[in-house]
Order: C-alpha cells, then sequence, then structure tokens
C-alpha cells in the first residue's frame, strides 16, 4: 500500500477502498490490477468467510461481490454483513443473468449488479457512483476535479482544460487522459492501459494505445510544454510540463 506521505494530491484525495470478492484468482487479480492503477486501495477475498472477515478489518468504502462462492454464496455474506452493521454499498458481480437473481440481490441490499463478462471501464465507473452516492449521503461527496500541473480534467461535466485553455476530447481520449492523471508520474504499460480504458475482453492490439497517445499529445502537448512521455520498456507517464 502507497502511504500518503508520496502519494501525489490525486491519489491523497482518491484513496477509496474496495474489497473485491470473488473465488475465480484471475478475476480478483485483474480487478485488483485496474483498481490500484486507477488509484484505489484494494483488499481481496476467495471466500464468504473470509469476506466477513476481511469487510471488518478493512473496512471498505465499496465491495464488489461474487455470488457463487466456495463455502456461502454471495447473499448469505450481504445478509452476514448487513447484520454486522456494514453499511459500504455492494456490487454484485456474477455469471447469473436472470431476473429473479437480480431482484433478490438487489432486495438483499445488494445496490448494483453485473453480469460476467464485463467491461472493467463500466465496473469502475459504476464503483465511483456508488461511493459518491453513499458519501454525498453522508455529506462527505469527493471532489470531481482532477489536476496535475495546469491540466484540469472534471470528471462530472467531461471539460478539460489546460492553462486555462478548454479542450475538445472524445470520449476514449477522456478516459485515457483520465487513467494517465490518475497515475500522475508513474509509467503505464500498453497492456495496462489497454485493460483499463478498453476492458478486458477487448480484442484489439496495443497499437490503438499508441494511437491513441499520439491524439492526446496533439490536443494536450502541441505547442505546450510536453506533460505525456514515452518511458522506454514501460509505457507512458503523465507528468507537470517542466
Amino acid at each position: 500500500m502507497t502511504s500518503l506521505a508520496t502519494q501525489s494530491p490525486n491519489e491523497a484525495r482518491e484513496a477509496l477502498r474496495v474489497l473485491v470478492v470473488d473465488d475465480e484468482p484471475s478475476i480478483t487479480q485483474l480487478l485488483a490490477m485496474a483498481l490500484r492503477y486507477d488509484g484505489w486501495v484494494v483488499e481481496t477475498a476467495g471466500t464468504g468467510t473470509d469476506a466477513v472477515a476481511a469487510a471488518e478489518a478493512f473496512r471498505p468504502d465499496v465491495i464488489v461481490l461474487d455470488i457463487m462462492l466456495p463455502d456461502f454464496d454471495g447473499m448469505q455474506v450481504l445478509s452476514r454483513l448487513r447484520q454486522a452493521g456494514e453499511l459500504a454499498p455492494v456490487l454484485f458481480l456474477t455469471a447469473l443473468d436472470s431476473v429473479e437473481d437480480r431482484v433478490k440481490g438487489l432486495t438483499l441490499g445488494g445496490d448494483d449488479y453485473m453480469v460476467k463478462p464485463f467491461s472493467i471501464e463500466e465496473l469502475v465507473a459504476r464503483l465511483r457512483a456508488l461511493v459518491r452516492r453513499s458519501q454525498l449521503t453522508r455529506g462527505q461527496g469527493p471532489s470531481p476535479i482532477l489536476v496535475v500541473g495546469d491540466l484540469v480534467l472534471n470528471e462530472e461535466s467531461f471539460e478539460v482544460s489546460r492553462d486555462g485553455e478548454l479542450i475538445e476530447l472524445t470520449s476514449t481520449e477522456f478516459e485515457l487522459l483520465r487513467f494517465l492523471m490518475r497515475n500522475e508520474r508513474r509509467g503505464l504499460s500498453k497492456a495496462q492501459s489497454l485493460d483499463r480504458v478498453w476492458s478486458y475482453d477487448y480484442q484489439g492490439k496495443q497499437t490503438v494505445v499508441e494511437l491513441y497517445i499520439s491524439y492526446l499529445r496533439k490536443k494536450i502537448d502541441s505547442g505546450r510544454g510536453p506533460m505525456i512521455h514515452t518511458v522506454r520498456g514501460a509505457g507512458y507517464i503523465l507528468k507537470p510540463a517542466e
């Protein structure tokens, strides 16, 4: 876990805590990697028993909960968490897609429901929406503004500006820039960007990342001090212009 003393202002403000519960290691590893690179603090569990214990010790802001677990199912996990006073919003992540399953999960106190296979970008967006609603209820809503040097991105209005000048971006350019800004001064590989922005089941090639980085550079860096840099063997990094 990164200490707050070494975090960027964006990281310190966005240190949201998420508990990911799934008995498939490939799913928990994928989500943990994507969420950590998005600035989250992540804890994982593979069973219902571990999930209940982890929620008590970790105190997450939001929980991703698989329904099909090896000891007892996600519905029972949620029931035990609510009985214990755990109020963190829960997003069910499951292969079960019937209307009955959705209704049951939401009736028991779940807050959202996604079916596998899923888009990581959509899942992260839904988690942030759940946390925002939860925090607004308590009067603690996080700021939607990301700032790196003279570059400003508003997650709610989808506006981007540099040195006060508005910059028009497509939705994909916006998501890629947001990913870079959330990971200010971190080298991000093309594979990480592909997984985070284009979703884990995207079948395209990493060259699409190169293409969109070139688009961003033309819009963000053209005529200004460069902020987006290529790191040999690592990918790309965004930092304030020198």
